[in-house]
């Protein structure tokens, strides 16, 4: 396995000449001068073309693209900048235009973006909501085949360190939403830091369709870790990056693998949306297409994990369940989660889950004994699945206004004092 990802790269550009055939081909068809361009013989094969060279492209990292907002009424406009960085990560800040001071004060929100093969611009619909209210910030976490081998590893242990500077060099009156994978992480590194007594823990944690316990309500993604195990991933999975990149020699989950296990996982819906895209060209129904390609634009384009923090996740979260049955560790020391006390916890889950089933991020709560009931919130959304929990028409209605309100509800409330321990039974 470990040469995959070199005969892959191989064949794609064996490739390049054909697709660059065919896209000159369907501009060549769609040139309003061409006496034929305007024949449905050339519509088709136009379309077929475009189609074509979509599916045999590598997609680039697309960009947040996030211009403006509304604050108070008043459309701001907005820029990004980084304002953090590291080898593995750099944290972005969306900077807005204020024409005079918001009416209330302006939370800072950090968004965990998940670190499992789609880049954080995943979340820009989760940004864009929570931008008229909050001081967003956001991971951006660097794909493992443009990292020198000279910069070291990543893995889990490494992740949880980033977090912990993070939460202290952006701190404080910090608060945090962990979308999906970074839950796991996320809830780890706070128990660190309450267990030093660290004053930067983070003021709350919004946990979303997080793997907190697996254990709870398996989907098929867990059941197929459970099954197979480290060992089938290492060995069926992990190949090494070609020379052509910067991280040449590297040892990682490449994003092509990835990307074949998320559209296999609804294979049906994607080829019914890619021949609806070509009846979108061959009809010219533009604004239908320009969807498709806007949504294939940015779920096409994937990134590598390393190899050591994809296979320490899938022992860790999903074969071991460590962090539920207290067996997480972190450098060596326990990982407890009995020792918040003070970071506030909303879990927020999706009804029709199919990646991170009902019940598992819930687990959370359950975890955090001495973490005062004043201090928790629990939100299912029905009708929404893994992607509408954090993106779409009842994340913005719902979702988001909800998390709104806990933030500002866990900022207003006075800093935990003596321990709590919550009665039981």
């Amino acid at each position: 396995m470990d040469l995959a990802y070199i005969w892959y790269e191989s064949a794609r550009l064996m490739m390049g000449p054909a697709r660059l055939a065919a896209d000159m081909t369907r501009h060549s068809l769609q040139n309003p001068t061409n006496p034929l361009a305007y024949s449905p013989y050339a519509r088709s094969m136009a379309a077929g073309c475009e189609m074509f060279e979509r599916v045999t492209r590598r997609y680039g990292k697309p960009a947040f693209g996030l211009s403006e907002t509304i604050v108070d009424g008043v459309t701001v406009p907005v820029t990004e900048r980084v304002v953090w960085e590291r080898p593995f990560c750099r944290v972005i800040t969306f900077d807005r235009g204020f024409l005079r001071q918001p009416a209330e004060p302006q939370p800072k929100l950090l968004l965990v973006a998940p670190m499992s093969g789609h880049y954080a611009t995943l979340l820009r619909g989760t940004v864009e909501a929570m931008l008229p209210n909050h001081q967003v910030f956001i991971t951006d976490w660097s794909d493992a085949r443009m990292v020198p081998m000279t910069e070291g590893r990543f893995d889990l242990d490494t992740y949880v360190d980033y977090l912990k500077d993070l939460f202290r060099d952006l701190g404080p009156d910090l608060h945090l939403m962990a979308v999906c994978q970074p839950s796991v992480p996320v809830l780890a590194a706070v128990a660190v830091m309450e267990a030093q007594g660290s004053p930067n823990v983070p003021v709350s944690m919004t946990l979303m369709g997080g793997p907190i316990d697996t254990r709870r309500s398996p989907t098929a993604v867990n059941c197929l870790a459970q099954e197979r195990g480290q060992a089938w991933f290492e060995k069926n999975t992990i190949s090494l990056v070609p020379p052509i990149y910067p991280g040449a020699w590297r040892r990682v989950y490449p994003g092509f693998l990835q990307l074949s296990g998320f559209m296999s996982m609804n294979l049906d819906r994607h080829v019914d949306a890619h021949s609806d895209m070509f009846e979108h060209l061959v009809t010219g129904d533009g604004d239908s297409a320009e969807k498709h390609r806007d949504f294939y634009d940015e779920y096409l384009a994937v990134m590598d994990l390393t190899a050591e923090y994809y296979l320490q996740t899938v022992e860790t979260v999903f074969v071991n369940h460590a962090l539920p049955k207290g067996e997480m560790r972190h450098r060596g020391e326990p990982v407890d989660l009995s020792a918040i006390r003070r970071c506030a916890i909303l879990a927020v889950e999706g009804e029709n889950d199919d990646i991170s089933g009902v019940g598992q991020t819930l687990a959370a709560l359950d975890l955090t004994p001495n973490l005062p009931d004043a201090r928790k919130a629990y939100h299912l959304q029905e009708g929404v699945g893994h992607y509408g929990v954090f993106n779409g028409s009842r994340y913005r209605s719902i979702i988001a206004p909800r998390i709104g309100a806990f933030i500002r509800e866990m900022q207003a409330l006075p800093a935990a004092g003596v321990p709590y321990l919550r009665q039981v039974g």
